[in-house]
C-alpha cells in the first residue's frame, strides 16, 4: 500500500514546488492543484506517485498535467490519460465523475427509488478499465449495473439505458479524440446526455467529491448487482435499427471502416439483416486498436478526409460504390462515393465503355452534405409510406446547413433548428415536441439519428440509410453527388466549411476567450469581401445590426438558446459565419456559410467553385483576425 511522505518530507516537497514556481518552471495554479494531491486525504494513494515526480524534477509534465483541474462539462469529463493529475484522465478523475454522478441521482430520486445504471466502453487504452471501475463505484452507491462487457457503440449504450429503465448510464470513450485521451460521457434516464438543470447540479458533486467508495467488480457480478447483457441488447439494439429501414433494391458494394474501434459490432450486423450482402471489412482498420495505428495521423475521425484515402483506394479496387466510416464509438459516419458512374456489371464508370473503376473520380461527402441527403430521404420515404404529416418534424442545431431546412418546408414538415451544438439539445427536443412525430435528427459533425429507440445519433442507423439510398439511386444510374447536386438545382447551392483552431493549455483558453471577446466586442466589418450586417450572440441573448457605415445599433433581444456562440450575418443573403469554443477539447471553431439560391444557378460547377472561392476568402479574413 502506497503510504504518503513524512511531514517533513512533504514540507521538502512543497518547497521544491515553490521554487519551480519562483524559477518559471512551473505555474502557480499547477502548484496550488499539487499542493492539495501531497496533502489532502483523498489524494493520499497518489501522493506518492506526485513527489517522484517532483523528485525528478519532471516539471514540465507536472505543470502539463495539474495547471488546472479538468472540467466535468455538460456532457462528461475528456482530456489525456496520465496516472496522476487534476487536468489528466486517471482513475481519480474518472472515479470522482462516477460518484458524483451516483450521488446526485441518488439524492435526486430520494430514499427507496431503484438505482440502476447501464455502462459500456470503445475500444481505446484503458477503456475497460474505467468502466469497470465505474461500475464499481456505483454498485457500492446501491446502483444496480447493466454492464455490457465487450466495447459496444455509444448508441448502443443509450439504447441499454432507455431499454432497461436506468437511472443513468456512463459511456467511457472519448470519440474521435487522439489516442492519448479518454472520458466519460454521462447519460440521463432518457438515454439522452444529462441537460439543465441536472448538468450543474452533477458537476457541482464531481467537483466536491471527497471519498469515492468501490466495491469488487466480480463480486458484484456474482451477486448480480453488476448484470452482463451485451448479448441481450446487442439483439434489441439491432433490431430496434432495422425498424428505421425500407423496401427497395440492395444490389450495391459497400467498404466499410470503423478506424479500429466498434463500429463492426453495429453496422455490419445492421447492413447484413437489412439485405446487403456484398458488404467488404476494410482489413487494415478492421483490428480493435486503441492506438488507431493504421489510421492517417493517428485520429480516427471520418470528418477528416485523409481518413478515406487509403479506403477509396481499395473501393476503387474492389469496383465498390459507396465507403462509408465510423468513429471509434460508433456514433458518427463519414462517406465517400464516386462523383458519377453508370451501372455497367456494377463497376463505377464515367460513362459505359469509359475509363476502369481505378480511375473514376471519389469525393468524400461533408457532414453538412450527408445531413440533406439522409433528411430527404428519410422523408420522401415516410411521404411515399403515406406517413408524413404537418404534425412531423426533424431537428437541427443552429451550426448545420440551413440546406436541411430547406428540405424540410418542401415537404411541408417543420424544422426545430434553434438549437445549440451538441446531439443532446436534438434529443431534447425530440422529447420536447413529441418522439412520435420526429422524423430525423442532424448536426454538422456527422452525427445523425432517425427513430425513437435512442436519445444520441447513431452510426449504425445512418450507415442502414446511406446504403439504401445509394442502392435506389445506383439503379437508376446515379450517385450520392448526383443526388446533392439535384437537392441544389432545387433548393439552392450550398456551401459550408469548418475549421477547428488548437488552442491547448492555460495559454490557450487565455487566447480562446480574447478571440471570443473580439468577436463580440469588435468584430471585422467585412468578411470574405462581403459586408457583415448583423451580430447575433447567444451568449448574451442580443442581436446588433450594423448600417452601411459601420455603425452599430443598440442592441436587441434575441430568441433562441443561451450558450457561447456568435453569428455574424453578411449583407448577401444566406451567407453568414459562427464562432464557438469547443465544449470538448481545447480548440475554437470557425463555421462559414455560404448559399446561392436557385433562381440565381445557370451553371451548377460554376456556382460551387464560386462558393467554394467564397469560403476560402472567408476563412483567410477570419485567420487572420484570430491571429491563426
Amino acid at each position: 500500500m502506497n503510504r504518503r511522505a513524512s511531514p517533513d518530507a512533504t514540507a521538502s516537497l512543497l518547497d521544491a514546488v515553490q521554487n519551480a514556481v519562483a524559477d518559471n518552471r512551473l505555474s502557480s495554479s499547477a502548484a496550488e492543484n499539487i499542493r492539495a494531491w501531497l496533502t489532502e486525504p483523498r489524494y493520499a494513494e497518489y501522493a506518492p506517485e506526485v513527489a517522484a515526480h517532483i523528485a525528478a524534477g519532471k516539471w514540465q509534465v507536472l505543470d502539463d498535467v495539474f495547471w488546472t483541474v479538468i472540467p466535468f462539462g455538460t456532457g462528461g469529463r475528456r482530456g489525456r490519460m496520465y496516472p496522476i493529475g487534476s487536468n489528466a484522465i486517471n482513475d481519480r478523475t474518472i472515479g470522482e465523475s462516477a460518484q458524483g454522478l451516483a450521488d446526485y441521482v441518488k439524492d435526486t430520486l430520494g430514499a427507496g427509488a431503484p438505482l440502476s445504471c447501464a455502462i459500456a466502453f470503445d475500444t481505446r487504452h484503458r477503456s475497460d478499465h474505467f468502466a469497470r471501475l465505474c461500475a464499481e463505484i456505483m454498485t457500492a452507491a446501491g446502483f444496480t449495473v447493466y454492464f455490457l462487457q465487450n466495447y459496444r457503440a455509444t448508441p448502443e449504450l443509450s439504447f441499454t439505458v432507455r431499454e432497461k429503465k436506468c437511472s443513468c448510464g456512463i459511456m467511457v470513450t472519448a470519440s474521435h479524440n487522439p489516442p492519448s485521451d479518454n472520458a466519460v460521457k454521462v447519460y440521463w434516464s432518457t438515454g439522452g446526455q444529462i441537460l439543465p438543470p441536472h448538468d450543474k447540479r452533477i458537476i457541482e458533486r464531481v467537483m466536491n467529491t471527497q471519498e469515492i467508495r468501490r466495491a469488487n467488480f466480480d463480486e458484484m457480478h456474482s451477486t448480480g448487482k453488476i448484470v452482463f447483457c451485451q448479448e441481450e441488447m446487442d439483439a434489441k439494439f439491432q433490431q430496434a435499427v432495422l425498424t428505421q429501414a425500407t423496401p427497395g433494391p440492395r444490389k450495391l458494394k459497400v467498404i466499410y471502416s470503423p478506424l479500429h474501434g466498434v463500429g463492426a459490432t453495429a453496422v455490419l450486423p445492421v447492413l447484413a439483416a437489412d439485405g446487403f450482402t456484398d458488404v467488404e471489412l476494410f482489413g487494415p482498420h478492421s483490428k480493435p486498436d486503441g492506438d488507431f495505428s493504421n489510421v492517417p495521423g493517428h485520429v480516427a475521425n471520418p470528418e477528416n478526409p485523409p481518413v478515406f484515402d487509403a479506403i477509396i483506394e481499395r473501393a476503387r479496387e474492389a469496383g465498390a460504390d459507396i465507403a462509408l466510416a465510423t468513429d471509434p464509438d460508433c456514433d458518427r459516419i463519414g462517406c465517400a462515393a464516386p462523383l458519377r458512374f453508370v451501372a455497367t456489371g456494377g463497376s463505377p464508370v464515367v460513362a459505359a465503355g469509359g475509363p476502369p473503376a481505378a480511375t473514376v473520380k471519389w469525393h468524400t461527402l461533408t457532414g453538412n452534405q450527408l445531413c440533406a441527403l439522409l433528411a430527404d430521404f428519410v422523408l420522401e420515404n415516410r411521404r411515399a409510406a403515406g406517413r408524413l404529416t404537418a404534425q412531423n418534424f426533424i431537428v437541427q442545431t443552429l451550426v448545420t446547413t440551413q440546406l436541411v431546412r430547406r428540405i424540410g418546408d418542401s415537404y411541408g414538415v417543420r424544422t426545430i433548428g434553434d438549437l445549440l451544438v451538441g446531439f443532446k439539445w436534438i434529443a431534447k427536443a425530440i422529447d420536447e415536441f413529441g418522439a412520435d412525430f420526429f422524423v430525423f435528427g442532424a448536426e454538422e459533425s456527422h452525427g445523425y439519428m432517425a427513430g425513437s429507440y435512442v436519445r444520441d445519433k447513431d452510426g449504425a442507423v445512418a450507415s442502414l440509410l446511406l446504403c439504401e439510398l445509394a442502392a435506389k439511386l445506383k439503379e437508376a444510374g446515379h450517385t450520392l453527388h448526383e443526388k446533392l447536386d439535384a437537392l441544389f438545382w432545387q433548393h439552392g447551392a450550398h456551401a459550408e466549411r469548418t475549421v477547428s483552431v488548437q488552442m491547448p493549455g492555460s495559454e490557450g483558453m487565455l487566447r480562446m476567450q480574447e478571440v471570443m471577446t473580439a468577436f463580440r466586442a469588435a468584430p471585422p466589418t467585412r468578411i470574405g469581401g462581403d459586408r457583415v450586417v448583423q451580430i447575433r450572440d447567444y451568449e448574451r441573448q442580443c442581436v446588433i445590426r450594423v448600417d452601411d457605415s459601420g455603425s452599430a445599433t443598440e442592441p436587441q433581444p434575441l430568441a433562441g438558446p443561451k450558450g457561447d456562440l456568435v453569428f455574424l450575418d453578411f449583407a448577401t443573403d444566406g451567407n453568414y459565419v459562427a464562432c464557438r469554443p469547443s465544449g470538448t477539447e481545447p480548440k475554437i471553431k470557425f463555421y462559414m456559410f455560404a448559399y446561392k439560391p436557385p433562381e440565381q444557378l445557370s451553371n451548377l460547377e460554376a456556382a460551387k467553385a464560386e462558393l467554394e472561392e467564397r469560403l476560402s476568402r472567408m476563412e483567410a479574413d477570419l485567420r487572420k483576425f484570430a491571429g491563426v
